[in-house]
């Protein structure tokens, strides 16, 4: 019995996973989005994340009764943390994250370029597993992100 939910579980995440998603920016110079915007939805996906690592485990007490439930919260979580990672890497990246000019100031763009990877890898942390730990730090790198990328209004 345990093989056959095991087996469907991971059939329903990889499904989902497989699944193709519309990316939210076109990469169209258009000026439309904002990065404060975009950040406050990359920690709303956190908050989504966090919920998720802190439900899996109670409904996975009686995982026979709940493998729908359990399926569905480990396919949102890992869906929150592909968006960050895709965020990170298709807007901030390729469309925030400037090369310096020649001899210009190195060490500000190697430390955004270091923290996108921070993030990036935080968020994949998160994807495998329930570790509260890992949602802790992608938290508080979010902040730092913020810190680095949002506008001081």
């Amino acid at each position: 019995m345990k093989t056959g939910l095991l087996t469907t579980l991971a059939a329903a995440v990889a499904f989902a996973t497989l699944v193709p998603r519309a990316n939210a920016h076109c990469q169209i110079p258009c000026g439309i989005y904002d990065d404060n915007n975009v950040i406050q939805a990359m920690h709303t996906d956190w908050v989504t994340i966090e919920k998720a690592v802190k439900t899996i485990p109670a409904l996975m007490e009686d995982p026979t009764n709940n493998a729908n439930q359990i399926a569905r919260w480990i396919t949102n979580k890992e869906a929150h943390c592909q968006n960050i990672q895709d965020v990170v890497s298709r807007y901030f990246l390729a469309q925030r994250v400037k090369v310096p000019a020649e001899g210009a100031d190195q060490k500000a763009y190697l430390a955004k370029l270091a923290l996108c990877h921070k993030v990036i890898v935080a968020a994949m942390k998160c994807k495998q597993s329930v570790d509260p730990k890992a949602v802790d730090s992608l938290h508080n790198l979010l902040h730092d992100f913020e810190d680095t990328f949002g506008s001081k209004e």
